[in-house]
């Protein structure tokens, strides 16, 4: 009997063991909370919406994570939504997909996307900049006269099927297209050309969808295509928007013709901002100019929704061709802190909190970060959003119980 007992003991204690997060002694976890203003009322309007999302008053909660690389890998952003649906529950939900494969370049683990056509794609970064852009700060075109092209689910999805689907495209008059007829679905099809998206209500949920695209006539080039929105409205949950390019700085995502208008379909409720990082890598990297991009996307971002909850994080520890400690990131804290006292946001400082100047090292020689020193490993990544979700949840429960 008392055998029985030290063996059920041990199996307790290895469970626990399991669930609990490995800590790092490097990483500074006193330091894992928001700071705020004077002024919080942003974030407990969202705290009042998770409170009727707990109790199923609420359909939906929209995060849009806006970055570059950090959120293009969706590892960082995907893990965030994951911990909050542990938490609250909830058996709905959605994410906003971009086609990164068919622009050739990678997806996040949640979603991808497919094409037997060609694409060109365009970003809001460097030599690949070409107009119109949308809110993801990329977009992709083909002129060819039969394509089809597709997304899907994958296994890492936090919901597993959706019936609503919005194609986000431009309304070209020479092109139509349609729901692959093999899929034998009953849907109905809602062209909303003043939100930029055809709506697709299916009657029954699915994990994939592919479309037939055929060109009418000449008369206008190019089809073009921003993305997907994934919905499942059975019940409440939380919607993903990660909207990351490899790349992008401060000023990106101001190129995008788009912006506003496509960010107004999902309405956020809450919207994480982690630009910075090739801002720094910038020799002509200036704090001025990098406070006066962000000075521009808050006022997007208000103007898009005026009681949105904006969380900016601090830029990651980094170093320049490897070699370099980055002494400009210290600059872009700064900044954030000087951002939050003007607009009356919440900061996030992830730099220092994953350990400050040159802690990238740290993270590295334990495999939480790449070896460019730049980019994290996707076991990082999930670190990341661990802790991101874990300063959010406190700061809510803390002022719930106030």
């Amino acid at each position: 009997m008392k055998k029985l007992i030290y063996i059920i003991a041990f199996f307790v204690v290895l469970k626990v063991t399991a669930q609990e997060p490995q800590k790092y002694n490097f990483i500074k976890y006193e330091l894992n909370h928001m700071y705020f203003s004077k002024d919080s009322s942003a974030f407990m309007n969202l705290y009042a919406k998770l409170d009727s999302f707990e109790q199923k008053k609420r359909k939906q909660i929209s995060v849009a994570h806006i970055g570059g690389s950090h959120v293009q890998g969706g590892t960082w952003s995907n893990t965030f939504i994951d911990q909050l649906n542990q938490y609250f529950k909830p058996s709905g939900g959605g994410y906003f997909v971009f086609p990164y494969k068919l622009a050739k370049t990678n997806s996040p683990p949640y979603a991808t996307s497919f094409s037997n056509g060609s694409w060109k794609k365009c970003r809001c970064v460097g030599r690949d900049f070409c107009l119109p852009l949308g809110m993801c700060g990329m977009s992709i075109t083909s002129n060819d006269s039969a394509n089809n092209f597709g997304v899907a689910l994958t296994r890492r999805a936090l919901f597993k099927g959706f019936n609503v689907v919005k194609v986000y495209h431009n309304f070209n008059a020479s092109f139509d297209f349609t729901i692959t007829a093999s899929h034998n679905l009953k849907a109905v099809r809602i062209d909303k050309k003043e939100l930029g998206y055809t709506q697709f209500d299916i009657e029954m949920p699915v994990d994939s969808l592919s479309f037939d695209l055929v060109r009418k006539d000449s008369l206008q080039r190019d089809f073009v295509l921003y993305g997907f929105s994934l919905e499942s409205n059975l019940a409440n949950g939380f919607y993903l928007a990660a909207l990351g390019a490899n790349g992008a700085a401060s000023g990106s995502f101001l190129k995008c013709t788009y912006f506003e208008d496509q960010l107004k379909t999902i309405m956020p409720d809450l919207v994480i901002m982690s630009l910075g990082v090739n801002d720094t890598q910038a020799k002509d990297f200036e704090k001025e100019e990098y406070i006066e991009h962000y000075d521009s996307l808050i006022m997007k971002l208000k103007s898009v929704n005026p009681d949105v909850a904006i969380l900016l994080t601090t830029t990651t520890d980094n170093f320049i061709r490897r070699r370099t400690a980055n002494k400009r990131t210290v600059k872009t804290k700064d900044a954030m802190f000087e951002l939050m006292e003007k607009h009356k946001v919440g900061v996030w400082d992830l730099y220092s909190v994953m350990g400050g100047y040159k802690s990238m090292l740290k993270w590295q020689k334990v495999g939480l970060a790449a070896k460019d020193r730049v980019h994290f490993s996707p076991k990082g990544y999930t670190v990341l959003g661990t802790m991101m979700f874990e300063t959010l949840i406190n700061s809510y429960k803390n002022n719930k119980k106030k």
